[in-house]
């Protein structure tokens, strides 16, 4: 089988406008024309009702499990479930997770909130502590630092670490296969917010090893809003699920047996799915966007991306005016420290006058550029950066 060479720019796929530059996927992915089609087909399939039968209840979740597994290398689908948002998969891991006085969560400071607030609640409730790891002063080393400090701050007494593939504001990347190996040398869960890297840089399943991997649709994975996946390890098997939910019952494929009311599950973690998971619409959405991202490949669309995140922090203008370039030269992620004095929010505001379109998280300026960007996209962020003043602080 032939090799398929590097990827070329796929704006066409895209309906951005030709005069916008969209460097901000970590946002919200746009809908892709594949994705587009895919949900008008959904809405004229759930406007005749009589057309569907109870395969249709099951085929779309089931396809969606069998994708993502391809994605992440899952051996067995039944380990994924379709959910609404990140918070209802990480609310079910706090509910199946026991903590003790004295215990530990930990967890990378300005972490998203979604993968936040439910340790903050547990503990509480359990006089356990949340382990928030601050990252060091910027500078040379700093991704290794912080990392080294996440390792340190996983003890003996440490039930759970909760943390992002990357770090959300800026693409700072975290070691997941040794923080995960500390976990379990501990005995404490690995939970992983996947949404700002699975689907843009390669993650295995078999490598990091986590107890639950939780991934929003819209950003890296390219679907609609309100719908994503989420995986679930053996450490979570046999729990007990936030709603109960009549798909997820052992032999609820057979309509005529509905009124057995059986209390026994389907195979896997299908506990954990939302109600209503066939969803006629998003449903069909995130399987075109999973269809396309796995024809693309992860491993293509990084390397394509890295290539544009090379030509922006190799570029001399960004250190001529004192910005800091936080995150790796190949991520898909990554951000640019304005010097002090700089107001952030008004260099992107100047930048969106532009067309140019990224995100502001505290002092630092968010890039996020996907397979729909290309050298152009690149010139027009350097240029408007220039363009605002950001060395004069203006």
């Amino acid at each position: 089988m032939a090799v398929p060479g590097p990827l070329s720019c796929r704006k066409s796929s895209f309906s951005l406008p030709a005069e916008t530059h969209y460097l901000n996927c970590a946002y919200m992915s746009p809908l892709s024309k594949r994705v587009q089609e895919a949900g008008r087909r959904g809405l004229l399939r759930e406007a005749r009702p009589d057309t569907l039968t109870g395969d249709d209840f099951f085929s779309g979740p089931d396809r969606v499990r069998t994708l993502f597994s391809e994605l992440i290398g899952v051996v067995d689908p039944t380990r994924a479930v379709v959910i609404p948002s990140v918070s209802y998969a990480v609310a079910t891991v706090a509910r199946n997770t026991a903590l003790e006085p004295g215990q530990n969560v930990v967890t990378a400071e300005g972490q998203f909130p979604s993968n936040v607030h439910s340790w903050s609640r547990v503990c509480r409730a359990a006089g356990a502590s949340l382990r928030v790891v601050a990252p060091p002063v910027a500078g040379p080393g700093r991704v290794e630092s912080w990392n080294e400090a996440l390792l340190g701050a996983i003890d003996r007494d440490t039930a759970l670490v909760a943390v992002g593939s990357v770090h959300w504001t800026d693409g700072t990347p975290f070691d997941l296969e040794p923080i995960g190996a500390r976990a379990r040398e501990v005995g404490a869960a690995l939970v992983v917010d996947g949404s700002q890297s699975v689907g843009a840089v390669p993650f295995d399943i078999g490598r990091v090893r986590p107890d639950a991997l939780v991934c929003a649709g819209y950003k890296w994975l390219t679907g609609p809003y309100s719908i994503g996946v989420a995986y679930f390890g053996p450490r979570y098997d046999g729990g007990t699920p936030l709603e109960e939910t009549w798909a997820a019952r052992a032999g609820s494929d057979d309509f005529t047996g509905l009124m057995s009311q059986r209390d026994e599950y389907r195979p896997g973690a299908a506990r954990y799915e939302v109600g209503e998971a066939a969803a006629f619409v998003l449903v069909p959405m995130l399987i075109a966007a999973l269809e396309q991202v796995l024809e693309w490949s992860v491993e293509r669309i990084n390397e394509y991306v890295g290539s544009l995140t090379r030509s922006v922090v190799r570029d001399p203008r960004l250190s001529a005016m004192g910005l800091e370039v936080i995150g790796s030269e190949r991520a898909h992620l990554f951000g640019l420290r304005l010097p002090e004095g700089a107001d952030p929010r008004r260099v992107a505001a100047n930048l969106a006058q532009e067309g140019v379109h990224v995100s502001v998280r505290g002092r630092t300026i968010r890039v996020s550029p996907y397979v729909y960007n290309d050298l152009g996209d690149v010139e027009a962020l350097l240029a408007g950066i220039e363009a605002a003043g950001v060395a004069r602080g203006a």
